[in-house]
């Protein structure tokens, strides 16, 4: 039974540096595999490897053909990448629609291919007529031109989505849980006590409806035991700060009044 992620076929594409920068993409989310119909300045060219910065398995070991059809052959899916309205009567999806498809097919243990026109012209209608449904990413009326990369990295974007939409383990390890409930209390009452030494509740009659505002906006951020100790910190900082203010008004007073 074969498990093998989408196959990525390029049809007659032209620049050695393009089918690089794809191959590039294909290892940014896990395709190897690379099927190219009729490249113009024929295979292997070294520009190739150069623009693949290091991804060189999908290139290493790309296989060549000289018919699409050829290309297709041992595939029971293949769904056709273009921005032109084309004659035909297939049904048209976005990448994510495709990507969803691609992930069924491949659970079952079908062969499933993405295809992707040469950067002149794209695909002809005679070759999106071998394929089963149409993929158009939705981009601006004004400018619909992209670069065949650019296509085939958005593609192998939600392929990868439909396989692993977490974070990286090593971003997922640098998140720490957010502190308990005592800690917050110790925050909360540390810093309403401050507030009313500064008379800042005033009205008497609002502290209550205040300091609840005031917990729930704290309360929502989340904060770290760290972020917590910090942010007491601060608090301290500054109640500090208040008294040496008032201490340096007592002194200018009574430097006033002569004592």
């Amino acid at each position: 039974m074969s498990t093998r992620p989408p196959v990525v076929i390029l049809n007659e594409p032209q620049l050695a540096e393009n089918i690089g920068a794809v191959a590039r993409v294909m290892a940014n989310f896990g395709l190897s595999e690379l099927r190219l119909v009729r490249p113009r300045d024929g295979w292997p060219q070294d520009r190739a490897w150069a623009s693949a910065s290091g991804a060189d398995w999908p290139l290493d070991n790309a296989k060549v053909f000289e018919t699409l059809a050829e290309a297709i052959g041992d595939l029971s899916l293949v769904f056709a990448t273009t921005a032109r309205p084309r004659e035909t009567q297939l049904p048209v999806i976005t990448p994510r629609q495709a990507a969803a498809d691609l992930r069924m097919r491949v659970a079952a243990g079908q062969a499933v291919g993405m295809l992707f026109g040469g950067e002149r012209a794209g695909l002809e209608t005679h070759d999106i007529a071998l394929c089963q449904a149409i993929v158009t990413i939705p981009v601006d009326e004004r400018f619909r031109s992209l670069n065949l990369a650019q296509a085939v990295a958005l593609n192998a974007y939600e392929w990868r989505l439909t396989i692993d939409e977490g974070p990286r383990e090593a971003f997922a390890l640098n998140s720490l849980p957010p502190a308990d409930q005592k800690s917050m209390m110790g925050l909360y009452e540390q810093l309403e006590g401050e507030l009313d030494e500064a008379g800042f509740f005033h009205p008497p009659a609002k502290r209550p409806s205040m300091i609840r505002n005031l917990r729930v906006a704290l309360g929502k951020a989340q904060m770290t035991e760290q972020e917590v100790r910090t942010f007491r910190g601060v608090v301290t900082a500054l109640s500090k700060g208040r008294g040496r203010v008032l201490a340096k008004l007592a002194a200018q007073t009574a430097a006033t009044r002569g004592e």
